[in-house]
C-alpha cells in the first residue's frame, strides 16, 4: 500500500511538471492531456496567432504512444513478463527525447521549427505512455494525469466524510486520491520555476524519479 502511495505521488508530480513545463517551452501545449489542447486549437483558429501545429501534432502523438503502450503491454503478458519497468522505461525515452529536442530547438522563437515540433511530439507521447499505463499496469493507484475526476471525487468524498457516512472506506479513498493531486500541483509549480531556470535540462528531474521508481521495483516480487 505504501509503495503505490509513493508512486501516486511520484506520478502525480511527474505530469504536473511536464506539463507545465511544455506550456511553458511550447506556446501553451498541454502534453499531459489532450483536452486543454483542443480549447487552444479553438481558440487559434478563431484567433491565428502561432503554435497551432504543434498542438495539432500533439493528438496523434499522444494517440500513438497510447496505441504503443496497449501493444507493449499485450506483449508482455503474453509472455508473462511484469510490465512496469518496460513501461516506465519507454516513457523515460520519450522524456529524454523532449528534454534533447527541446535543447536544440532553443532559442525557440517559433512553435513550427522541426526541433521544437520534434520536442512537442516527444512531449505528448511521453505522457500519452503515462495516461495509458494508468489504465494498463497502475490501476490501483487514482489517475496521476488528469485531476478533474480527482479533485470532483475528493469533494465528494469530504463532503460524505463530514457525514460519517462510511467513514473508513471513505478515509481511504480520500487518501488515495488527495496525494496526486497534491503532488501535481507540486509538480506544477516546481515545473516552472525550474523551467525559468534550466530550460529543458529541467525534465531531468522527472526522468531521475522515474528511474528511480524502475530500481526500486527491481527487488520487487509483486510489482506488475
Amino acid at each position: 500500500m505504501e509503495q503505490n502511495k509513493y508512486l501516486g505521488v511520484g506520478l502525480g508530480f511527474v505530469a504536473g511538471y511536464v506539463d507545465t513545463v511544455g506550456f511553458v517551452s511550447l506556446f501553451g501545449l498541454f502534453t499531459a492531456h489532450v483536452t486543454g489542447n483542443f480549447v487552444l486549437i479553438g481558440s487559434e483558429l478563431a484567433h491565428p496567432s502561432h503554435g497551432v501545429l504543434i498542438k495539432f501534432l500533439a493528438f496523434p502523438a499522444f494517440v500513438a504512444a497510447v496505441a504503443l503502450t496497449r501493444l507493449l503491454v499485450i506483449r508482455l503478458q503474453e509472455k508473462n513478463k511484469k510490465t512496469l519497468n518496460p513501461v516506465l522505461g519507454m516513457q523515460i525515452a520519450f522524456l529524454l527525447a523532449f528534454m534533447v529536442l527541446g535543447w536544440i530547438a532553443q532559442p525557440i522563437q517559433a512553435a513550427d521549427t522541426w526541433a521544437a515540433l520534434s520536442a512537442g511530439i516527444a512531449g505528448a507521447a511521453a505522457m500519452g505512455v503515462q495516461n495509458a499505463a494508468s489504465r494498463l499496469v497502475f490501476t490501483d493507484i487514482a489517475p496521476t494525469t488528469v485531476m478533474t475526476g480527482n479533485v470532483t471525487q475528493l469533494v465528494i468524498d469530504l463532503l460524505d466524510y463530514m457525514r460519517a457516512d462510511s467513514a473508513g472506506a471513505i478515509g481511504q479513498r480520500i487518501n488515495k486520491f488527495l496525494w496526486p493531486v497534491l503532488a501535481f500541483g507540486s509538480g506544477a509549480i516546481g515545473g516552472a520555476f525550474a523551467c525559468m531556470y534550466w530550460q529543458f535540462w529541467s525534465l531531468l528531474l522527472p526522468i531521475v524519479i522515474l528511474v528511480g521508481f524502475m530500481l526500486g521495483t527491481v527487488s520487487s516480487p509483486s510489482t506488475k
